[in-house]
């Protein structure tokens, strides 16, 4: 027996024993070593759910994890225990249309970590000892910290909303909403060739990290809140958009800024927004959705790996797995926190 992280109601998390299951032949057992708590985490915690989902049983929470592999299977031979690795929370079913045509983000029998949309739950990987499939386990380089390789998984989402816009080079960026997302926006950005990149918020702290992570230049709409229209002349600045926040107030207020036939990506979600048709047509603007990541979790890996991207500055804080709910209660603070992770080591 090991040690999870529960969630049975709103504020009601448990530190409890779980069962790890057998090890099958073409599975790894992992040593659980880092976890990242990611903004559905937060809402499971302090809501129960979001929008219609809801938790009707027990959950084991996490889905951003690294650990080491303590075992591998029988039918396994190309990985070796003791190899430390990120953990790829997503496990599409490979055999619906939509896996056949690659786009396995949108698998019909989708199974992902911590998540309450499906019954039985799937439950999550914050607990000492995990089973997972060999297809889940991708190799991190000596110098990648655990709790950088347990970043991968929103780096990936990152890379996803990236792609999701386009061929960026030389075009000129805003995102709105800088939360640990946001802030990986930014550097996957500026890997994919932004020329310039402008950030929006209403807390210091974010803002200050998204510059630290490439950002040319951050706005407190807070403080500031016609910051934006220095950039609405000539019928607009930014070739593209990173809606990060899920606010309406960032999106519609952020239009004005986009040049004609700008490009859209909503990342950030919170609930339906009131969108002006008028603006969409206007500009001919494209507004795309991006929706979690697939072959871009091992791009994020390979990218760490390669010291081609830097995390470091998005993690604010490490707290023991025991100290769980105090975790969970300062991750949300937007004053004082980025990135907070669980260590199960």
């Amino acid at each position: 027996m090991q040690q999870g992280i529960v969630i049975h109601a709103p504020h009601d998390l448990r530190i409890q024993e779980l069962e790890t299951g057998e090890l099958q032949p073409q599975q790894l057992k992992v040593k659980v070593k880092a976890g990242g708590i990611c903004g559905s985490d937060l809402h499971y915690y302090h809501h129960g759910g979001f929008g219609v989902v809801r938790i009707k049983e027990p959950m084991v929470l996490g889905h951003e994890v690294s650990g080491q592999i303590a075992e591998v299977g029988s039918g396994i031979s190309d990985i070796k225990p003791g190899t430390r690795i990120a953990i790829s929370p997503s496990r599409p079913c490979g055999a619906c249309k939509y896996c056949q045509e690659g786009k396995q983000n949108h698998c019909l029998d989708m199974r992902f970590y911590g998540s309450a949309m499906r019954m039985p739950h799937v439950q999550g990987a914050f607990r000492q000892e995990i089973v997972i499939e060999r297809a889940q386990a991708h190799v991190v380089a000596d110098h990648v910290s655990d709790g950088e390789a347990a970043m991968a998984e929103p780096l990936s989402v990152a890379l996803h909303a990236v792609r999701r816009a386009g061929p960026l080079v030389g075009k000129r960026v805003l995102v709105t909403g800088c939360g640990p997302i946001g802030a990986l926006v930014v550097i996957a950005a500026r890997r994919a060739g932004a020329l310039e990149v402008v950030v929006t918020d209403v807390a210091k702290m974010p803002l200050e990290t998204a510059v630290k992570v490439g950002a040319d230049r951050a706005v407190n709409m807070a403080e500031t809140p016609d910051a934006l229209k220095e950039y609405a002349a000539d019928k607009g600045t930014f070739d593209v958009l990173f809606e990060a926040s899920g606010n309406e107030r960032a999106l519609v207020g952020a239009l004005e800024a986009l040049r004609p036939q700008a490009i859209i990506v909503q990342v950030g979600l919170g609930g339906d927004i009131n969108f002006p048709a008028n603006l969409l047509v206007g500009k001919e603007l494209d507004w795309r959705g991006a929706f979690r990541f697939h072959e871009e979790f091992a791009m994020a890996v390979e990218l760490m790996n390669k010291r081609l991207v830097d995390v470091k500055p998005l993690i604010s804080a490490t707290y023991p797995f025991e100290k769980s709910v105090e975790a969970f209660e300062i991750a949300g603070d937007r004053s004082k926190m980025m990135k907070v992770q669980i260590s199960f080591a």
